[in-house]
């Protein structure tokens, strides 16, 4: 049974096949059309989709929509009724989603695929897609299951939980009360986008102190000690479309809303610390009250939902030891819904059984997207008259990764198949050495060309892992925080280095603060990537062979694009960001390129094609 998963129109758009319960293939949209957070229909992922499992649409036996736009119209409707405004711009904000798109869905979908869906078309609800996407890849055979994001049609926050091939959720909030909305709100009052800058606001939070904690529970959220809660309304404006915040909420903080791209003052950095306590205590006190739904012999955890990559919390979670295991699936945010629509589908609608054996998910590593064969990267690079050299061995190319790594090159690598989900984990990244003290700005301000304070992740050896970092188990998805030991810090003062520099951040990521300072937060906190052999053996590899020469079985991960740049998919897209920025090597399969052996290019300059996230 061939069942198709898509999720669209709102924003991540995404494709996801399955067959016979089993992940064939899943891609967001906007690695092919090169649009970050493309809400499009998924037309290009969808065509991908049918590729790599050799189908044609005829064979599918289902096609299911992430999302039930009948109950999205309600929550619009229902929304205009009680604004007490004039709606008119409201109406027209968001008319041509609601009403000439989601309402026609079916329609679309059968336009792309070229058949009649009537018999074959269902969709489900956005929070029974999330939990779905949580609970039926992970390993456990049962589960408490926790979601929450911006907002579904009404949903915003559930308690579920899972047992076999079955879901079912307990407990839920419901629009326009929202934890995720609640985030996005200050992400858009600090300067950066709703969307695509939560992580921003996430990385910025260390840097502050949480002043406005009090200020924010006193004012803004009503917090229950069940994990419910409540906003107050009056400060905020996104129930209309508008904006996020209003004056009120500006006078509460002291003065308006950072201009993006301009100069990030301490009110910002304590603006995220603040928010970011908040939604950490809110995400465990949901956590407890999980546990005392689905009972305390319940062991595990799974979340989803756009807050569900907020890797702080996550991390603040497992170190509350709540659940004995925690999975998160990669793909959280909205893309992810496509696979749960699908699985949800297979397993709960038709009875499938469903089988697991508690320590490994169905996920495959999120390597669920196109690959590229070491003749098509040939022939690619041959067309072009593009210089290169080839590997004979993975030995050799093992080797001559780590060589260039330790030589302080930076690495962009494609290998094997993409990744689903917004973090890259290997076969789309950029790598060099963590061990560098300049290496984080040198990224930021020459590769990635975006703010100085954005962390980086480090990928380490699934064995090592603990002679680095304070993380019991794994973090395959780089879904979980933990401090650096305390053996390989060393000392730094964040509040008095920040004092020297009057709140310029580019000389405080420069202190050297571990002995891999490049990957360590200015807390002493990093986003950790375990990569196991078993899963992954190419990057496995890269990062053994650097061990080997130098000791340290950790290096620098970071996505493979520029900045408002969906992560690079194929070949092309990788030559194109490798040239169009500082990068020193490019390595594509068993091939390596060299920047200063390279063709000039007369290209137009990024910065016009893709806006700034």
């Amino acid at each position: 049974m061939y069942v198709l998963g898509v999720s669209a129109l709102y924003h991540d758009s995404a494709a996801a096949l399955i067959k016979d319960g089993q992940i064939i293939a899943a891609a967001q949209e906007e690695r092919f059309t090169r649009i970050k957070h493309d809400p499009s229909i998924p037309q290009n992922a969808i065509q991908y989709c049918l590729g790599e499992g050799n189908i044609k649409a005829e064979q599918l036996s289902a096609v299911v929509y992430y999302d039930n736009p009948l109950l999205t119209l309600e929550r619009f409707v229902k929304n205009l009724q009680f604004a007490g405004i004039d709606t008119e711009d409201l109406i027209a904000f968001s008319f041509d989603t609601l009403f000439s798109k989601k309402i026609w869905i079916q329609e679309q979908l059968e336009h792309v695929l070229g058949r009649d869906l009537k018999e074959i078309f269902y969709v489900t609800e956005h929070h029974i897609s999330h939990s779905a996407s949580a609970f039926f890849p992970s390993p456990y055979e049962e589960a408490a299951i926790v979601t929450i994001d911006g907002v579904g049609e009404w949903g915003t926050t559930t308690i579920g939980y899972g047992k076999g091939n079955r879901i079912e959720l307990k407990k839920e909030i419901d629009y326009p009360h929202s934890l995720g909305l609640l985030y996005s709100a200050f992400t858009y009052f600090c300067g950066f986008k709703v969307n695509s800058g939560d992580y921003k606001l996430m990385g910025l939070a260390p840097y502050g102190k949480p002043i406005y904690y009090q200020l924010i529970k006193d004012n803004l959220i009503d917090i229950k000690s069940d994990g419910s809660y409540r906003l107050n309304l009056e400060y905020f404006d996104y129930q209309y479309g508008r904006a996020m915040t209003n004056d009120k909420f500006a006078a509460l903080f002291g003065g308006g809303r950072r201009e993006p791209e301009s100069e990030i003052t301490k009110r910002e950095m304590d603006l995220a610390a603040s928010v970011q306590k908040v939604l950490e205590e809110i995400v465990l006190l949901i956590a407890r009250t999980a546990k005392k739904i689905v009972g305390s012999e319940c062991r595990n955890l799974v979340m989803a939902g756009g807050v569900a990559l907020n890797c702080v919390a996550n991390g603040v979670l497992l170190r509350e030891k709540i659940f004995e295991n925690i999975w998160v699936q990669p793909a959280a945010g909205d893309a992810g819904g496509a696979l749960g629509a699908a699985l949800f589908y297979y397993y709960q609608f038709s009875g499938k059984e469903r089988t697991c054996d508690g320590v490994n998910d169905m996920q495959n590593g999120t390597y669920l997207g196109p690959g590229f064969s070491d003749t098509y990267i040939r022939n690619y690079l041959d067309s072009n008259k593009y210089p290169y050299h080839v590997c004979e061995t993975q030995q050799e190319l093992y080797s001559k990764a780590a060589e260039l790594i330790d030589g302080q090159k930076v690495i962009g690598l494609l290998e094997g198949r993409m990744e689903y989900g917004p973090r890259a984990l290997g076969n789309r990244s950029i790598i060099a050495d963590a061990r560098s003290g300049e290496m984080q700005s040198k990224l930021n301000l020459k590769i990635k060309y975006r703010e100085s304070f954005r962390p980086f992740a480090p990928s380490v050896l699934e064995e090592d892992v603990k002679d680095y970092f304070e993380l019991s188990g794994t973090s395959p998805y780089m879904l979980f925080c933990a401090n650096v030991k305390e053996s390989k810090r060393k000392s730094f003062d964040l509040e008095g280095s920040l004092a020297d520099t009057k709140d310029d951040m580019l000389p405080v990521v420069n202190i050297v603060r571990s002995d891999i300072p490049a990957v360590t937060h200015v807390d002493y906190s990093a986003r950790i990537q375990t990569v196991s052999e078993a899963v992954n053996p190419i990057y496995y590899g890269i990062i053994n062979a650097f061990k080997e020469r130098t000791g340290c079985g950790v290096i620098i991960n970071t996505s493979f694009n520029v900045r408002g740049e969906p992560i690079v998919c194929s070949p092309e897209d990788a030559y194109l960001c490798f040239m169009r920025t500082e990068m020193d090597v490019l390595i594509m399969g068993n091939i390596v390129l060299y920047k200063e052996e390279q063709p000039s290019m007369v290209d137009e300059d990024w910065r016009k094609i893709y806006a700034l996230d």
